[in-house]
């Protein structure tokens, strides 16, 4: 297992008229948190791309717990469930800042070449850099 926290605030842009994020926001916070999960262990996700793979998303579950306002500072709790041949697995938690979780989802995706979209296996540097830093 591979954890890490990735901290961001609200921006007014993300709010919608009800005055709380709007759902389609999750999507690109858990997306940065999944990268700076990669950067955490020193592998930016433009080495992976640099590499000629692509990680499209290829499924996302959400559940919404509760409502998030403009300008909250919330917490992404990341973590690399599994890598299975060309797949891999994240979950998050996301915490506003009572500590109170407020929302949970998982994604996975496909490592795919960059040119073809085939699948492929993860780059070499990435899956030692994950055994290096995995904490069971």
């Amino acid at each position: 297992m591979l954890e890490h926290e990735y901290k961001f605030r609200v921006t007014y842009p993300d709010t919608d008229q009800m005055g709380t994020m709007h759902h389609a926001n999750y999507v690109k916070y858990y997306e940065a948190a999944r990268w700076e999960l990669f950067r955490s262990i020193g592998v930016p996700y433009s080495s992976v791309e640099a590499a000629g793979v692509m990680c499209p998303v290829i499924r996302m579950n959400f559940k919404f717990i509760k409502i998030t306002k403009y300008d909250e500072l919330l917490t992404v709790k990341t973590t690399l469930k599994e890598i299975k041949g060309v797949r891999i697995w994240f979950s998050y938690k996301l915490y506003n800042e009572q500590n109170e979780l407020i929302n949970t989802a998982e994604t996975e995706l496909a490592f795919v070449g960059l040119n073809d979209w085939k699948p492929c296996t993860a780059p070499d540097f990435l899956l030692a850099a994950i055994a290096a830093n995995r904490k069971e």
